[in-house]
């Protein structure tokens, strides 16, 4: 009866049939009671004439509050919907145009880069720790330059995207320079340039709706992510105990510290100690301790069981792993990033061996290009084989540990030549670092 009456949309109409049908039924059920117990008592025919009028009553109101909540329903059900559709739409596929809207220098290395799309769209919510792979068109480089930055901000509603950059130097010698792409950002991109970009990305990210106490640990420009995380938590789930701990050389190298204080002055839960190993006479005040951020500093403010995120220098985050190793912390408890190459001792992951039956004939597919090419022997691995036959796959760090050159593996094995650091998704693989070895090998490029 309640879905029938659901089904009726005029309010008038659906309340005459409830109370019609509640009349009906209970003048019958009165006739038959009286009938058989008391068929000559006046009063009681009253009673039941009466009850019959109230529960008719009842009934119009019922079926007036049934359908208001059913079209409430239905409206709320359409309006998630459409919600649900808006952030969909946002989310765009290969490479989107961004403009820089801001250029601020935060210390003496680092500079913020605000990007809005120059299609002036909407653009996706992230998770707190995830990146932004972005293109540049450097002078004088054969193809595009793509590198993979941390989003630095996480600002509400998300009108635009941060990036903070380090001004890497450029050591001679190296194939792939370090500082040929911050470099050319810190000089040649300013308000007004336009930079392509892709979504989001990355699995280097926090739960923001757990409960479990974080602890956010940085140097140098590692700084820039814990940043987000520590404003998704204060925003979305204050209540979580965090930790914010950051080393830096002084307070000229120190980007960021009105900013996470500020944080920390909205969030009673949020803990911050900065260390500086140099400090100057104008950094008293600026910090709370001289030396560097180690395993004891953190055991010493951290008294109980917590998620740990860890960022920055290759040498930081090794002996950041290794002191919470030895202090029993689980490895499913730390979570790390860097996207410089690290020694073979971070994470404590062996180098894969490679297979002893070297493939010297194999055939590799590239679907999406329609190619079919034979495997060179001399290729240091499926990226640079891509690259030499004429394709553009995106890459970042060619070390797998980014995970931007990651593709699906449509048929065929491959083997790493070093583990990844990056998480591969199941039937992914990271051909930066990747050889084939079958004799056929099938990638979505």
């Amino acid at each position: 009866m309640f879905e029938s009456l659901s089904r009726i949309q005029n309010p008038v109409a659906r309340s005459v049939t409830a109370a019609f049908t509640t009349l009906s039924v209970i003048t019958l059920a009165s006739a038959i009671v009286i009938g058989f117990t008391k068929p000559k008592d006046e009063s009681a025919s009253k009673t039941a004439v009466y009850a019959s009028f109230i529960g008719a009553g009842c009934s119009a109101l019922f079926g007036l509050a049934r359908g208001k909540g059913k079209q409430q329903n239905a409206t709320q059900v359409q309006d998630e919907g459409q919600a649900v559709q808006a952030t969909e739409s946002t989310i765009w596929k290969d490479w989107r145009d961004f403009v820089v809207v801001r250029k601020v220098k935060e210390s003496e290395e680092i500079t913020s880069f605000y990007l809005q799309p120059g299609d002036q769209g909407a653009i996706p919510a992230f998770q707190p720790g995830q990146f932004l792979t972005i293109k540049l068109e450097i002078p004088g480089q054969a193809r595009p330059v793509i590198r993979t930055y941390s989003l630095s901000d996480y600002a509400e509603p998300h009108v635009y995207y941060r990036l903070s950059i380090k001004r890497e130097s450029m050591p001679p010698g190296l194939d792939v320079m370090p500082g040929l792409a911050s470099n050319f950002m810190h000089d040649q991109i300013h308000e007004g340039s336009v930079i392509p970009a892709k979504p989001p990305s990355g699995k280097f990210v926090l739960d923001v709706q757990k409960s479990i106490p974080a602890v956010l640990i940085s140097n140098g420009v590692g700084i820039t992510p814990m940043i987000s995380m520590a404003k998704a938590v204060t925003r979305l789930n204050p209540d979580r105990p965090l930790w914010f701990l950051h080393g830096a050389r002084d307070g000229s190298f120190h980007a960021f510290r009105e900013e996470v204080s500020a944080i920390a002055a909205q969030n009673p839960n949020l803990t911050v100690h900065y260390a500086y190993s140099r400090p100057r006479a104008e950094d008293a005040g600026h910090h709370q301790s001289v030396g560097y951020v180690d395993t004891a500093l953190i055991q010493s403010l951290v008294m109980q069981d917590a998620e740990y995120f860890l960022c920055g220098s290759p040498p930081f985050m090794e002996a950041i792993r290794a002191g919470l190793s030895a202090a029993n912390v689980p490895e499913s408890r730390v979570f790390f990033e860097v996207f410089t190459k690290a020694s073979k001792a971070i994470g404590d992951r062996p180098l894969a061996e490679v297979n002893g039956n070297k493939i010297e004939a194999a055939t590799i597919v590239f679907a999406q290009s329609n190619q079919t090419i034979a495997w060179s022997a001399d290729a240091d691995s499926l990226l640079e084989f891509a690259e030499a036959n004429g394709l553009n796959p995106p890459y970042s760090c060619r070390q797998g540990i980014c995970g931007t050159c990651e593709c699906k593996l449509l048929e065929g094995e491959v083997e790493y030549q070093t583990t990844p650091t990056a998480t591969v998704e199941e039937g992914s693989v990271l051909i930066c670092i990747a050889k084939p070895k079958t004799a056929n090998v099938v990638l979505d490029l």
